[in-house]
């Protein structure tokens, strides 16, 4: 278990009139051990508690501590988690972390299947990666929404597909979380001619048993990286067979909208991108629960465009800008920015192929600076190049190569964007 240091504290806090600072050392809270963040949540709940703590003198300090109710005690920890994150226990043949190529940072080869993780950055975990008593403390803590990968809800196929026995006991969980009143949204990654057909109708069906707890679910495509060596052989989705699974999924769409007021099950962006098809209209999207799994993002940010341009006040000036894309986004982003080009305003749209991954990863969010580089050789770019967030990480992309260098290289000012209309058409205006 990792020390809990304190590394910043907010100086209006209760906290700081105490006297904690930065590099002191959290021992534990009404003399019990604080495991990670639930019991730290947890136990400050209280208005009064008692709060160990170690100077960085080696001094322990035990103060009383009196707050208002939901009050924030002002202090931060190294680990968001106060411990060491889990690492994943399956063997998916599915997984996108295995179809790396080799020698890239080693962080990007963590993969982690931790609970907490699930709670408070919205991860999606398997429940295979827990002891009984971590299980049991999900249902003490009474910790909701629970994010739940589940692939396949026969037993014996989802063993096959995360290759661990563990996986068979998913709807047993499921059952103990839902009759503790935890709420619950899900994930499939669908693989051609594995869990898709009846296997994928017999999913739905049994997580739709557990509504109005379970919350949303979405069908997302398997990612196929070229760096598949050794791993089981797996087939994209063509048009046809995308076409096949949004028909299934829009007819289950229309059977839980009449009986339980709620579409539940979300076709990802690719499907539709896949087959060629227009996307559903904004509000069949609903509340949007399941946009981080890339349902509903291209909808959303077209959405938040027009919107934008609505609300904004333009000054007239001449401007020149480029834009990056994953061939997915490309057509949605080159028809938006068509509607403001003008004589005074031009905004170029290049598509990016992904030669590092393979050209069937299509997203914006896996391309790396050397392609960028690559495909842009010879172009005028104008004033600026606009660079999607998601594709970077710290200010580097997946290939360690820095915005700051790409800038130098191509010779233009290289701004990082948000990843919403707004923050697009803001970016070019």
């Amino acid at each position: 278990m990792l020390e809990n240091v304190i590394i910043d504290v907010d100086e209006h806090s209760v906290c700081a009139e105490m006297g904690v600072e930065p590099g002191d050392v959290l021992l534990s809270i009404n003399n019990m051990p604080v495991q990670d963040v639930f019991d730290y949540r947890y136990l400050t709940q209280e208005d009064t508690f008692d709060m160990l703590i170690r100077k960085k003198s080696g001094e322990e300090w035990l103060l009383e501590i009196e707050k208002y109710e939901n009050e924030n005690m002002g202090i931060s920890f190294e680990s968001g988690l106060m411990d060491e994150a889990r690492e994943c226990a399956n063997k998916c043949m599915f997984c996108f972390i295995d179809q790396l190529p080799k020698q890239m940072r080693p962080t990007l080869y963590f993969k982690d299947d931790d609970s907490r993780l699930s709670f408070l950055s919205g991860n999606y975990v398997t429940l295979t990666n827990m002891t009984d008593l971590e299980f049991n403390r999900i249902l003490y803590y009474h910790l909701s929404p629970i994010n739940v990968s589940v692939h396949a809800t026969d037993p014996n196929l989802r063993m096959k597909m995360m290759g661990n026995p563990k996986a068979a006991e998913l709807l047993t969980k499921l059952k103990l979380l839902s009759d503790a009143g935890i709420s619950m949204n899900y994930q499939v990654v669908l693989c051609k001619n594995v869990n898709d057909g009846k296997h994928l109708e017999k999913t739905i069906n049994d997580l739709a048993c557990f509504m109005p707890l379970a919350k949303s679910l979405s069908i997302v495509p398997t990612g196929l990286t070229k760096h598949r060596e050794e791993l089981p052989q797996l087939h994209p989705f063509d048009a046809n067979d995308s076409r096949a699974v949004i028909r299934q999924i829009e007819s289950f769409q229309a059977e839980f909208l009449k009986e339980q007021k709620t579409r539940f099950v979300f076709a990802a962006d690719e499907f539709f991108l896949n087959a060629g098809l227009h996307f559903p209209s904004y509000r069949a999207y609903e509340d949007f629960p399941q946009l981080e799994n890339g349902v509903g993002m291209a909808v959303l940010f077209e959405h938040e465009f027009f919107r934008a341009l609505r609300v904004m006040k333009v000054m007239p000036r001449k401007t020149h800008v480029s834009i990056i894309t994953g061939a997915a986004a490309y057509p949605l982003i080159k028809r938006l920015c068509s509607k403001i080009c003008s004589n005074d305003i031009i905004v170029d749209v290049y598509m990016i192929k992904n030669h590092f991954f393979g050209e069937t990863i299509t997203v914006s969010g896996l391309l790396t600076g050397k392609d960028i580089l690559d495909g842009l050789k010879g172009k005028h770019l104008g004033e600026r190049l606009l660079v999607p967030s998601n594709a970077l990480r710290d200010g580097y992309f997946l290939d360690d190569i820095s915005l700051k260098e790409l800038s130098i290289q191509l010779d233009t000012d290289v701004v990082e964007v948000k990843i919403n209309g707004l923050a697009l058409a803001q970016a070019i205006l």
